[in-house]
Order: structure tokens, then C-alpha cells, then sequence
């Protein structure tokens, strides 16, 4: 096996190693085309130590006082933030986000894990009394403990690859559990930088485990392994629905895709509307889970709207993630060639170029298109990629219903002045949450962060996170009368 500078190692029972398959995977800069490093292909050989070494280690974590556990997540936030200078450039030259985003993201999840080490001190069971529910109920106390549910798998997606990793190994550690993480391949080294972290801070032997290698050869091994006791998945609507359909008996929590709306009503603040919307559909080129993927605006407003819209995208500033663009490279050319068949679609069908529709490689211009109708794919397939289609409506409930057509349920905003017509709207809506006059994101990440329909299953947030990750152990005393 030749091992090259740019070779990252996996951690396994407290050993950073090479696989025993001499194989490695190249992780391309979405920006340059360029090795930015290579992870192993690790055996199912390897990923069987790796939840048998986690399974042990949990025995005796989950025995830990939960300050103690505690401590260590803090001083891994701390860690994190002291590698910034090394995690941050490799989230940009892996992912392809501008370096100051890179940044952020590193600042963010340091605050969340120690958000999550103080919220799980706070978790606790309670006592029961039966009341008068039966005869015998009088003289019954119920005990009820969180227990940890045992080794928890973590797959993360590429666009956030140490933030939404971090909100599942967190709460995953603060319960009392162990963990397997899976990183996307893309983003799997700044996955492992930040274990690295993770180790510098204390972390037991065999605690965390990651593995790494192609979801297509090793994802099947692996969610349906034995003792894997949860999946938190963050990622493709296809790959979710796999991971449901095969991890058959134990909980999940899946976190998937989107197609956001933003609903503008004639009483909207435009110019408040316009820089919401630009902001939530093409920061990080639009490659969020939570953008906002089109427009349904009222016809009266629609035609100012739009023009504000172009305005902001035509200032937005387009190129590298080195030279901290707006817009950057999408993930892969395959991403790029779905969103331009995309916007192609659209145009062929009758739909009105704003602005953008430019292509060098997977980097996409920002593109608006106006006129969009039901018939457009764009209209329901969700881009992921930085394209806004607006489609104008005569009526709000015709915005709801074109709103709720959709496969997806994850988030939708609304710009109205009318607080009641908002919680209306709001309450029509088959979505996980509305930002009333905000687009759509996730956070601030102690809010429930939920999700409908093909958008995904279970409840996130930081203490959501927490409880996802526990079972209810009850003990029954019974007194004599």
C-alpha cells in the first residue's frame, strides 16, 4: 500500500489506522477538481470492531455521572475552536463553502455541543404516583429512568460535515450512549478533524468510532448491523427512505430533503421579503436542506417582488470559495448538470429568465426564473443547487394548496404585516415549522427542528436530540395497603 501526505486515517478502538484493504478514496475540491485528500475503504471486517469496540465502551460511559460526561464534550468544544485555522480551510476545500461560512460552522458547533453538555445535565426521570386509575393504583409508585439506547449510528451529510455531525454525536455522548459515525465521503476529513478534536479532548477509548467508505458499498452493511441501536441520518430522500425500509426494529431519526416555500401576500414589506429569499435560496449555492427552493407570490406584488429579487442576486458575488464568493462550485458536475436540466426544463416550457442561467463547469450562476407553472419540474423536484423558481398566484389558497402538493413538508416561510393572516397560513401548511417575515433554516439549534411527508421522521433540536437517544426504564413499587 502506498501511503501518500494526504492520506487521513480512521479512529477505531482508540487507534488512528489504515484499512486492511489497501484501498483509499480521492475527496475532490469541488472548486479546483484537485485531491484534497484520501480516506480509507475500510472492510466489514472493520466496521464489526467498530461497533463491537463502541458496544463496549458503552457499558462503562453510560455509568459515568452525566457531568462528567459533560466535561468532556466542553473541552471538546474547546478543541474545536483551537483547530478552527486547521477544520475551517478543509471544510472549503472539500465542500466547497467560502471560508468564512467554514468558519462559522466551526464557531457554531463548538457553541452547540456545549449548549448540549449543559441541556443533558438538565434531563432527568421522575417518580409516578399511581392515583386512583385502579383499586390497587393507590398504593403504586412508578420509578422512571432515562436509560441510553446503546451504540447510535451517525450519518452526516457532506453540506454541513461537522456541524450536523456534531448534533448527533453530542446528544448521542451526553446520553449515555456510544457512537458509530459515517461521514459522507464528501466531507468525511473534516468529519475525521473533527474526532481528532474529539480525542484531544479525552475521549475513551472506543467511545466514537468512525467509519469511512462509499455508502453505496458499505451503507447496507452497516444500518442493518446487529448492534447498531438508532440511525440518525441526515441526507438524500432516497438514501432515507432505504435506511427506513432496512433498519427494521430499532428508532430513527431522519433528516431529509425540502422543497421550502416562500409565500409573499400583497401587505408583505418587499424589500424585507426579497432579501429573506435571497439570502435562504442561495447562501452556500443553495445546497441546504432548509433553502428556500421557490416563490409563491400574489399577483399584484409579484412583478415588484421579482425585480427586488434580481437586484439582490445580480449583487451577489459568484467565483471560488478561496476568494469567499457568494456563489461557489456545486458539490459535483452531476449536481450542476441536475440543476441546469432543471432550469432547461423550465425555459422549454415557457418560464421567464430573470437573471443567471450561466454555467463553467458545476459552478451555476444565480439563477431566477419567473413564470414558473405546475408543469416545470422545478417547480417540485428540489434543486439543491442555486436556482429560484417564482410562480405567481391569484390567491392565498391557492399558495397553500401548491404549497402542500408537494412530496416534501420540511419548512415554509411567510411574509405578510398581518399577524393573523400569517398564523393562518401557518397553521395550513404540512410542514415541520413556518418563519413568519425569516426564511427558512434551521435553528436557532435549540428550537424542535421536525419535518413531514418525505422530509423526514423524528424530532431534532438539542434537547429533542437528547431524548431521541433514551428510553423510558420503569420500576413499579408496590406497598401493602
Amino acid at each position: 500500500m502506498q501511503v501518500l501526505e494526504k492520506d487521513f486515517k480512521f479512529l477505531l478502538n482508540g487507534e488512528w489506522s489504515f484499512s486492511s484493504s489497501n484501498q483509499f478514496i480521492n475527496i475532490y475540491s469541488p472548486s479546483t477538481g484537485e485531491v484534497v485528500g484520501r480516506v480509507p475503504a475500510m472492510t466489514k471486517d472493520e466496521i464489526d470492531k467498530a461497533v463491537a469496540g463502541a458496544r463496549q465502551a458503552q457499558k462503562k460511559w453510560e455509568k459515568l455521572a452525566v457531568s462528567e460526561r459533560a466535561k468532556i464534550l466542553h473541552a471538546w468544544a474547546d478543541e474545536l475552536v483551537k483547530m478552527i485555522d486547521v477544520i475551517a480551510p478543509m471544510i472549503m476545500n472539500e465542500v466547497g463553502k467560502n471560508i468564512s461560512t467554514a468558519r462559522k460552522e466551526v464557531t457554531r458547533t463548538a457553541e452547540i455541543i456545549r449548549y448540549t453538555a449543559e441541556e443533558g445535565v438538565r434531563i432527568h426521570g421522575e417518580f409516578i404516583n399511581g392515583g386512583s386509575l385502579d383499586a390497587d393504583s393507590s398504593i403504586k409508585t412508578a420509578i422512571v429512568e432515562k436509560k441510553p439506547l446503546g451504540v447510535i449510528l451517525a450519518i452526516s451529510p457532506f453540506n454541513y460535515p461537522i456541524n450536523l455531525a456534531a448534533t448527533k454525536i453530542a446528544p448521542a455522548l451526553i446520553a449515555g450512549n456510544a457512537v458509530v459515525f459515517k461521514p459522507a465521503t464528501q466531507g468525511a476529513i473534516s468529519g475525521l478533524l473533527m474526532i481528532q478534536a474529539l480525542e484531544n479532548a479525552g475521549l475513551p477509548k472506543g467511545l466514537v468510532n468512525t467509519v469511512t467508505g462509499k455508502g453505496s458499498e458499505i451503507g447496507d452493511y452497516i444500518i442493518t448491523h446487529p448492534f447498531i441501536d438508532m440511525i440518525s441520518f441526515t441526507g438524500g430522500t432516497g438514501t432515507g427512505q432505504n435506511i427506513a425500509r432496512k433498519a427494521s426494529m430499532i428508532p430513527l431519526v431522519l433528516e431529509l430533503g425540502g422543497k421550502d416555500p416562500a409565500i409573499v401576500l400583497e401587505d408583505a414589506d418587499l424589500e424585507l421579503a426579497a432579501t429573506e429569499i435571497v439570502s435562504g435560496a442561495f447562501s452556500y449555492s443553495g445546497q441546504r436542506c432548509t433553502a428556500i427552493k421557490r416563490v409563491l407570490v400574489l399577483k399584484d406584488v409579484a412583478a415588484p417582488l421579482i425585480e427586488k429579487i434580481k437586484e439582490k442576486v445580480e449583487k451577489l458575488t459568484v467565483g471560488r470559495p478561496e476568494d469567499d464568493a457568494d456563489i461557489t462550485p456545486l458539490i459535483d458536475e452531476s449536481s450542476a448538470d441536475f440543476v441546469q436540466g432543471l432550469i432547461d426544463d423550465a425555459l422549454a416550457k415557457g418560464a421567464s429568465l430573470i437573471t443567471g442561467n450561466k454555467r463553467e463547469k458545476n459552478l451555476i450562476y444565480p439563477t431566477v426564473l419567473s413564470n414558473v407553472t405546475k408543469d416545470m419540474k422545478v417547480a417540485w423536484e428540489e434543486p439543491f443547487g442555486p436556482v429560484l423558481p417564482c410562480i405567481i398566484v391569484d390567491s392565498v389558497e391557492e399558495a397553500i394548496e401548491i404549497a402542500n402538493e408537494s412530496e416534501f413538508g420540511l419548512q415554509a416561510s411567510v411574509f405578510t404585516s398581518n399577524i393573523e393572516k400569517a398564523f393562518t397560513i401557518a397553521s395550513s401548511l404540512d410542514v415541520g415549522s413556518v418563519q413568519i417575515n425569516g426564511r427558512t433554516e434551521r435553528g436557532p439549534d435549540h428550537f424542535p427542528f421536525s419535518a413531514v411527508k418525505n422530509s423526514g421522521l423524528g424530532s431534532q433540536g438539542i434537547r429533542q436530540s437528547i431524548i431521541s437517544m433514551m428510553r423510558d426504564k420503569v420500576t413499579v413499587i408496590n406497598l401493602k395497603k
